[in-house]
C-alpha cells in the first residue's frame, strides 16, 4: 500500500495523476495546507519541508521496513521505478525524461508558481516582480513548445515528464499568461487531459479545493513564515 499525502494543487496532482496510471494501491490522506496541516509535527516527521505531497511505502522493493519519499519529483521517480512504468529502461531515453523532469521541478513549476503568487494572491501590485515572473514562465512555455515540435509527448512516449508538467501548464490562466503562441503546448495538453487516469487524478479531492485568493486565513496558512 502507498499512503498519499496530498492536497488539490499542481505538485500534488502530479502524484495523484502518476499513482491513477500506474493503476497501483494507495490510499489518499488529504493534508489540507490552507488550514496549516503541513506544519503539524505528524507530518512534518513524514515531510521536514512542509510541503505536499509525500508518501509511505509499506512495502518498499527492498523488503524492508517503510520508506519514506518527499519532494514530488523524487516521489514520481522513486514510484516510476519501483512499477517500472513511464520511466524507459534504456539509458538514452531514460535521460531524456530525468532532464524533463528536472525541468519542471527547478523551472516551469517555481517560475509559475511565483507568477501565479504575485498575479493573485500579493496584497499589493508589484509590477517588476509580475512581469519577471509572467515573462520566465512565456519563456518557459516557448522551451516547451519547440520540445513537443513534431512529439506527442515531451520524450515521446508519455512518461513521468509530461505528468510533471501538465498540472503546471494547467493552471496557466492562473498566472495570467495565456496558451495562445504556443500551439504545440494546446495540443500536447488536450492529449494529456483526455486521458482516463489524468482525469481521475485530477478530481481526487477536487471538492475540497479553497479560492485562496478569496480566502485569508488560507492566505495566511499558505504564505506563513515560520
Amino acid at each position: 500500500m502507498i499512503y498519499l499525502y496530498s492536497w488539490p494543487a499542481p505538485n500534488g496532482h502530479k502524484a495523484q495523476i502518476l499513482v491513477e496510471e500506474l493503476g497501483i494501491p494507495y490510499r489518499l490522506i488529504p493534508i489540507d495546507i490552507t488550514r496549516g496541516m503541513q506544519r503539524e509535527p505528524g507530518y512534518r516527521a513524514i515531510n521536514p519541508n512542509a510541503k505536499i505531497p509525500a508518501i509511505i511505502d509499506d512495502e518498499p522493493m527492498d523488503g524492508g521496513e517503510p520508506v519514506t519519499v518527499f519532494e514530488s519529483g523524487a516521489l514520481m521517480l522513486y514510484l516510476a521505478e519501483k512499477e517500472g512504468r513511464f520511466l524507459p529502461a534504456a539509458w538514452r531515453q531514460r535521460n531524456e525524461v530525468m532532464q524533463w523532469l528536472f525541468w519542471q521541478v527547478g523551472g516551469l513549476g517555481p517560475m509559475m508558481g511565483q507568477a501565479q503568487h504575485f498575479f493573485r494572491y500579493a496584497p499589493d501590485p508589484v509590477p517588476y516582480a509580475l512581469d519577471r515572473y509572467q515573462n520566465e514562465t512565456k519563456r518557459l512555455l516557448k522551451v516547451l513548445d519547440l520540445r513537443l515540435a513534431g512529439r506527442e509527448y515531451l520524450c515521446d512516449d508519455y512518461s513521468i515528464a509530461d505528468m510533471a508538467c501538465f498540472p503546471w501548464v494547467r493552471i496557466h490562466k492562473l498566472t495570467g499568461v495565456a496558451l495562445d503562441d504556443f500551439a504545440n503546448v494546446q495540443a500536447w495538453y488536450g492529449r494529456v487531459r483526455g486521458r482516463p487516469a489524468v482525469g481521475r487524478g485530477l478530481d481526487l479531492l477536487r471538492d475540497r479545493w479553497v479560492d485562496v485568493s478569496a480566502s485569508p486565513e488560507a492566505r495566511r496558512n499558505l504564505f506563513k513564515v515560520e
